[in-house]
């Protein structure tokens, strides 16, 4: 277990706050960083400056399984190739791998989130966690690790 403390189940994340600026910061990040996203936006009809935020999310574009695969395997990426830390990838049995990245800011953020999710579970420090959970075709597996 990465961490826990009482506190921890209930603190702010400096990031968090107006989710509304969350919704603008990430539909504008994946236009700017990447050329798949702005064809994806712009096939919807999506102008990514015309967001403002939560009450705008019914407008944007669902991406699907397909969407992915047909991007593979980092088209969609938003960042450069050079600051991914960690992939994933399903089996591929059922047709071209669908491929999960990860900066070291992801995986921090995500180390966060499921050591968060213990505390509010009540796992403290002096508990030991047997991670059940298969890490073959759900990347969440390391998450649950990682907390």
């Amino acid at each position: 277990m990465a961490r826990t403390s009482p506190e921890l189940a209930t603190v702010g994340h400096p990031d968090t706050g107006d989710p509304d600026a969350g919704i603008c910061w990430t539909v504008a990040h994946a236009a700017a960083g990447s050329p798949w996203w702005r064809s994806h936006f712009e096939r919807a009809h999506v102008d990514p400056k015309s967001i403002s935020g939560v009450a705008d999310l019914p407008r944007l574009p669902f991406t699907t399984k397909e969407d992915l695969r047909a991007s593979y395997p980092l088209g969609w990426a938003a960042v450069p190739e050079s600051s991914l830390v960690r992939l994933h990838a399903s089996s591929g049995t059922t047709g071209k791998r669908t491929v999960c990245a990860y900066t070291a800011q992801d995986l921090a953020d995500w180390r966060e989130q499921f050591a968060r999710s213990f505390t509010t579970a009540g796992v403290t420090a002096a508990d030991r966690v047997q991670v059940m959970v298969g890490y073959g075709l759900w990347t969440a597996g390391a998450g649950f690790q990682a907390g």
